[in-house]
């Protein structure tokens, strides 16, 4: 049995990637980043990430370990990551990145 957190486990803290690159950070990430900063979200890390390869596509943000892909996230759009995904479970369909999650 593997001491690494899988992503059935209730309990493996989450990480919200925030893409600080620079095509995201022309389309608002650094708010975005600040944003999801100044929400006390418990066991939730938030950091800013490289380049997410999704160019074009951002501000992206990426919830692990779920593997979730948020894109074109604005501000005021964070408060409803939050308090849907991150302290509910549940995706917010509709901000779902398509590439990754066609179904949206």
């Amino acid at each position: 049995m593997s001491n690494f957190p899988t992503q059935n486990q209730p309990n493996t803290p989450k990480c919200v990637q925030v893409c600080q690159h620079r095509t995201c950070k022309k389309q608002g990430a650094v708010e975005v980043l600040a944003a999801f900063r100044a929400l006390s979200i418990p066991d939730v890390t938030v950091t800013a990430s490289g380049c997410l390869g999704q160019c074009g596509n951002g501000p992206m943000v990426l919830v692990l370990p779920d593997m979730v892909w948020y894109g074109r996230v604005q501000p005021h759009e964070v408060t409803r990551i939050v308090e849907q995904h991150l302290l509910s479970g549940q995706k917010v369909k509709h901000m779902l990145y398509y590439r990754f999650h066609p179904q949206g």
